[in-house]
Formats: C-alpha cells, sequence, structure tokens
C-alpha cells in the first residue's frame, strides 16, 4: 500500500508514536544503565564496630549516588561471615583472614589489622608462651579463634603442657582474672586507642604494676607454615604505664580484616566499589578515625588473599580510560546518527502533504506516454497508461482555475489526454489486427466513434 494514499493526520500520529515509543526505549536503557549494582555483604563483629564502619560507608554510597551500593547482612562475628560469604549468599563480606573458608575469596581492601595479644595479670611471672604450664586461658571470641588457639597449641606443644582453653564473653574476663579461673587472657584485636582502653579496663587498677603482656617468640615460625598469619612486633609502651607495657618491643603474631568479593563480580563493579571506598573513606575520616585503618591489600600474585583484579586495576592505576571503554561507542556514533537522520528523512518525506504537480508537470508527464503508447505490445500496457491518464486529470481536477492562463493549460491538458486516448484506440486496432477475426470489429467500432464524434 502506498502511504502518501494514508490521511496526513494517520501519518503524523504514528510517527508521533514511534517517536515516543523509540524515546522510551532509550530512556529506559540509559536508566537501566545509570541504575547503581546493589551488592549484599556480610559483616559483624564481637562489639559491632564493623557492622558500624560499613554502615556508614553505605550511607556515604548513598548520599553521592555511587554507582554501588551496600546492603548489610549482619552476622554475630567474622566466622559467621566467612560461612555466609562461602555458601555464596552474599556477594560481599569482612571477614578474618585466618577465620573460615576463604578458598573464593578476593580481596578489595583490608580494613584493619588484628593483633594478637596474650595478657596476664600484674605480677605475672611469665614472659613467653613457651613457660605457660598447666594454667588456664581466657579466650575472648573463642568460636573465631579455633585456629589460633590450635597452632599456639601445635607450634609450643601446649596439651603436654597442661594448658587449657576457656571461652570467654568480654564483660566477663576481669571476673575471670579477679577469682583466678583464668591465669591470662587471649585476643585478636586492632591496636587502636578505643581496643587498647577496654584492654587496660580489664585489669585491675589496686596496683601500680601493668598488665604483663607475654610475647609469642615463634611467630615467624607460625608465619611461615600458617599463611594467614605474620610476625608483629608490638611497640614499646602500647598500653602505657609506668613502667612502659611492654617494656620493649615484643614479639607475637597478626592478622588482617579484609573485604573480600566473590570471584565471579565483575572487574568494572569491584574496581566502582574499590573507588567509592576510597572517596568515601577520605569524606567520612574526620568523623571516623577508625577508618584511618583501611589500607592496600598484598597485589602480588603469590598473596594469602590474591586481590581482585578490579581492585588492583584501581591501586595500580591501570584502569581502562574514557576512550578505552568507550573507543567503539565514539566510533560508531556517527555512523548511527547517519542512520538516524537518513530515518528522520524518511520519517519527514512521509509526513510532509503530497504536492499536486503543476499543470506545466502534468502536460510533460502526458507527453511522456505517447512513445509508451506507440511502443506498447500487450492490451494489458495500454490500460495501464490509460490509468496514469486518469490519476492525472483527476489530480488537476483538483486544482482551482483563477486566471486565463490556468484555464489554457487546463485545455492543453486536456487536450493532450485527447490526443492520447486516439492513440491507444489506434495502437488497440493494431495490436488487434494481429489476431485473426478481431481486426474487422475494431476498425467497424473505430468508425462508429468517429462518427459519433462527428
Amino acid at each position: 500500500m502506498d502511504p502518501s494514499r494514508l490521511p496526513r493526520s494517520f501519518r503524523i500520529v504514528l510517527v508521533l508514536g514511534i517517536a515516543l515509543l523509540a524515546a522510551g526505549a532509550g530512556l529506559l536503557a540509559y536508566r537501566w544503565y545509570e541504575q547503581p549494582t546493589t551488592l549484599t555483604i556480610a559483616v559483624g563483629s564481637l562489639d559491632g564496630e564493623a557492622g558500624r564502619l560499613v554502615s556508614a560507608i553505605a550511607g556515604k554510597f548513598a548520599q553521592s549516588k555511587a554507582p554501588v551500593r551496600l546492603s548489610l547482612v549482619q552476622t554475630p562475628g567474622p566466622l559467621e561471615s566467612a560461612k555466609a560469604f562461602a555458601s555464596g549468599k552474599v556477594d560481599l563480606a569482612v571477614v578474618r583472614g585466618d577465620v573460615g573458608d576463604l578458598s573464593q575469596a578476593q580481596a578489595v581492601i583490608v580494613l584493619a589489622h588484628a593483633t594478637v595479644l596474650l595478657v596476664a595479670p600484674p605480677g605475672a611471672a611469665i614472659s613467653d608462651v613457651a613457660e605457660l604450664k598447666r594454667a588456664a586461658i581466657g579466650v575472648i571470641g573463642a568460636e573465631a579463634n579455633q585456629k589460633l588457639i590450635k597452632v599456639l597449641t601445635d607450634e609450643y606443644d601446649l596439651t603436654r603442657a597442661g594448658v587449657t582453653f576457656k571461652p570467654l564473653a568480654p564483660a566477663d574476663a576481669r571476673r575471670a582474672l579477679d577469682a583466678k579461673e583464668v591465669r591470662a587472657i587471649l585476643l585478636v584485636m586492632p591496636l587502636t586507642e578505643k581496643y587498647l582502653s577496654l584492654l587496660r579496663n580489664v585489669f585491675s587498677r589496686t596496683t601500680r604494676a601493668g598488665p604483663v603482656m607475654i610475647a609469642i617468640e615463634s611467630a615467624g615460625a607460625i608465619a611461615e607454615k600458617e599463611r594467614a598469619y605474620e610476625s608483629f612486633d608490638v611497640p614499646k609502651g602500647t598500653l602505657r604505664g609506668s613502667p612502659p607495657v611492654p617494656a620493649d618491643d615484643l614479639t607475637t603474631l597478626q592478622t588482617s580484616f579484609y573485604l573480600v568479593a566473590q570471584k565471579k563480580l565483575g572487574n568494572d563493579l569491584i574496581g566502582d566499589l574499590t573507588q567509592s571506598i576510597m572517596n568515601a573513606r577520605r569524606d567520612l575520616l574526620a568523623e571516623l578515625p577508625a577508618l584511618s585503618q583501611i589500607a592496600t591489600p598484598d597485589t602480588d600474585a603469590g598473596a594469602y588473599i590474591p586481590v581482585h583484579p578490579g581492585a588492583a586495576a584501581v591501586y595500580e592505576g591501570t584502569r581502562e580510560s574514557f576512550l578505552d571503554q568507550w573507543g567503539n561507542a565514539i566510533f560508531l556514533a556517527p555512523m548511527i546518527a547517519g542512520g538516524l537522520a537518513s530515518v528522520l528523512a524518511a520519517a519527514w518525506k512521509f509526513l510532509r502533504p503530497i504536492e499536486a504537480p503543476s499543470r506545466e508537470e502534468a502536460l510533460d508527464t502526458l507527453y511522456a506516454l505517447g512513445p509508451r503508447v506507440r511502443a506498447a505490445g500487450r492490451e494489458s500496457e495500454l490500460e495501464e497508461i490509460e490509468r496514469e491518464i486518469d490519476k492525472v486529470l483527476r489530480t488537476q481536477r483538483a486544482q482551482p482555475v483563477e486566471d486565463d492562463k490556468a484555464e489554457r493549460a487546463v485545455t492543453a491538458v486536456n487536450v493532450a489526454a485527447h490526443r492520447l486516448e486516439n492513440l491507444i484506440h489506434d495502437r488497440r486496432i493494431h495490436l488487434a489486427s494481429r489476431q485473426p477475426g478481431q481486426a474487422e470489429s475494431q476498425v467497424e467500432s473505430h468508425q462508429a466513434e468517429s462518427r459519433a464524434e462527428s
């Protein structure tokens, strides 16, 4: 069907509908592209501090309209977070390097370093784990510290030495020490003022002497066998006091809290997450000093928890530039624009009103039909030419006759049409003469028409 025969109003509505549909599809595609990706993150700690920090970061993401958002899944502690991560229930998790199954984990950032502290009450005559005999050690966060307990037990043969470990809640630590239910306390914590203050408050203040920090002199050997740990020296005077506690740098173990991501997550997504965390850290550092502990994970190929490639690209400055990411789109944009221009041109041609040819153009059209009549070899060709003549005449009839010049043009068109009709008539006779029995009837018909006209 010829689109030009459709009513103009219908064509306008049709093109507007198509344009609105295309605009709606484009808007939906843009909103889908710009929509931030929400990642679930398992986080938990005994005091809830890890959850507060991650919640503040998540809030900053939303405030700054970051491309990534966080949905928190609160857990009792790092062990439960590691379990949720290993089961694939969450995309991210805050975990401790020595807790749980981290085989599918890739590091995004280091949230904090946690130091292993073994502390005895003032006056204890113990300087190294090897000197512990038949002692009960209270363990804060015992469930998460099972690997640490095993490592110390195997390294120092504590089972043979009669050393036992007793789970303790943080609130019960001081009472257990005062009642001599335990001889020392084992805990893993960041060396920040908040946690050091809590540790100092565990011990009685009735004496001038400070608590005794017990060294783990075999920390280097343990770290070689267990990559989740590294040897670390607690600085002199970390617990303050006079004399300072410890009196000199003290060898012990250290592990780290990581934000880890599933391996399946894309590099661009984790790159956006890493950059957003760094931006949030900068903005929140004044009100949350604990964020100063955030550090870059080990980017070496042999790292204990390998860094996610997306995060590594941020740290190493190798993220793809705008041109790298959008070069193909920029190259294709002119081609797409050209295609759109063609579509718009076709739409304009489709919409614009049909302009009737002038009478001069109509006359030229009729003159051009003469050679076609003479060359016609079939009746169907002549019928097609007659239809074209009728179309020209209908179009011209619809145009107003305003002056003598227009009237003369109408007369010329009618004369040309009449001449063509005669040519068609003669051509039919010629074609019929080729078929026996039809030539005479065609001639008689032509003569009758001539007499009628005269």
